[in-house]
């Protein structure tokens, strides 16, 4: 589950492509990608599905910040990206949750 980055040429946004492999996605009929970045919302930013059943969905981010995020899986099973930039812990539960960073090094 790369995430892809693209930075506008300000710097001050980020495009991130977040993906989920078939490997990943485990036969999903749907995934929904929930984070700081639309308040939690586990309906708002639905993945798609390509052809060869990787789902992946783009948002522009606002650049130097780090988004906690999870993917919502056939809306009852959360998981976190397997090549997120980093994990912490969720203040709701015993997990972790993934983060992206749009900090520029």
């Amino acid at each position: 589950m790369p995430l892809k980055k693209t930075f506008s040429k300000d710097k001050k946004k980020c495009t991130v492509t977040f993906s989920v492999p078939p490997e990943a996605a485990q036969g999903a009929e749907t995934i929904n990608l929930a984070g700081d970045f639309n308040s939690w919302s586990s309906k708002e930013n639905p993945l798609k599905k390509g052809k060869d059943g990787t789902f992946s969905v783009k948002l522009t981010l606002d650049a130097g910040r780090e988004y906690q995020f999870r993917y919502l899986v056939d809306g009852k099973k959360w998981e976190n990206d397997w090549k997120a930039d980093k994990y912490v812990a969720a203040p709701y539960s015993n997990a972790d949750n993934s983060v992206v960073s749009t900090i520029i090094e």
